[in-house]
């Protein structure tokens, strides 16, 4: 700020000695002609060489402030989009020079989150890709998001694609959801969701045909059950399709129609 105050200083200046330069020409012209010389003035004697002079010195001062007002409005740092601030990386007060990184933001747009995928279950997952490929309209993939620190609180979101490598450490495919406008209370009521903060998915996942499901309750060291067979007690090796907390989905080992001993 200080620059273009100097640099505006330094025009008025500039203008000031053209005028007066341009005054004392017209006084020369004006004085050569009183004292009755007959041959024309020279150029000096009409201070024209003094009068170019003030001019170009006032167009080197035009040109500093606007290199002060130049340097000013660069010195006014703007996020290229709307965010908040992960990480500050200068103090007040502090000088920069070119290429000086000052801080680490992000957009407020959106939000991504990377699912991992169990490769198990890749094949029970609808994937963006599968519709892009073929004639049906692209179908919405909601999730729900849900985070310890807040039991309570929820965020909606959708997944958008799916990653194109398998992750290198972990072996794992993540698929990448979205939560649009996450900091808007509207949509989003009460806290808002964090950078770096990890929460859990709900994904709807693809409808089984046909499919047996049973309570955990049932499954014996994950790996058998009971069944009763004409009057007598078997045991059943099973093979477990999907399994969340508390129901298991079967892939081989029992069939419909098996009585099933669900209790001890």
């Amino acid at each position: 700020m200080a620059d273009v105050k100097i640099a505006e200083a330094g025009l008025l200046s500039a203008e000031q000695a053209l005028l007066e330069e341009k005054a004392n020409s017209k006084q020369a012209a004006i004085d050569w002609k009183r004292l009755g010389y007959a041959e024309e003035p020279s150029d000096l004697v009409l201070r024209k060489p003094q009068l170019a002079a003030a001019e170009a010195t006032l167009l080197s001062a035009e040109a500093g402030l606007t290199i002060a007002k130049l340097a000013l409005e660069r010195a006014t740092i703007t996020a290229p989009y709307d965010g908040r601030i992960l990480e500050q990386l200068v103090d007040f007060g502090q000088v920069l020079a070119a290429n000086t990184k000052v801080a680490e933001i992000y957009s407020t747009d959106t939000v991504e989150i990377r699912l991992p995928i169990n490769n198990s279950d890749i094949d029970l997952v609808n994937f963006p890709e599968e519709f892009r490929t073929s004639n049906n309209l692209q179908h919405t993939i909601e999730a729900r998001f849900t985070s310890n620190l807040s039991k309570k609180q929820t965020w909606l979101g959708k997944i958008t694609r799916t990653e194109g490598a398998i992750d290198s450490s972990s072996q794992q495919l993540y698929i990448v959801a979205q939560i649009e406008d996450p900091y808007n209370p509207e949509l989003h009521p009460g806290a808002s969701i964090k950078i770096g903060q990890y929460v859990n998915a709900e994904v709807q996942g693809k409808t089984l045909d046909s499919a047996i499901v049973i309570d955990n309750s049932a499954i014996y060291q994950g790996t058998y059950v009971y069944i009763v067979e004409n009057g007598v007690l078997k045991r059943k090796d099973i093979d477990i399709r999907w399994q969340n907390d508390k129901k298991a989905v079967i892939e081989g080992g029992l069939k419909a129609g098996d009585r099933l001993v669900t209790t001890p």
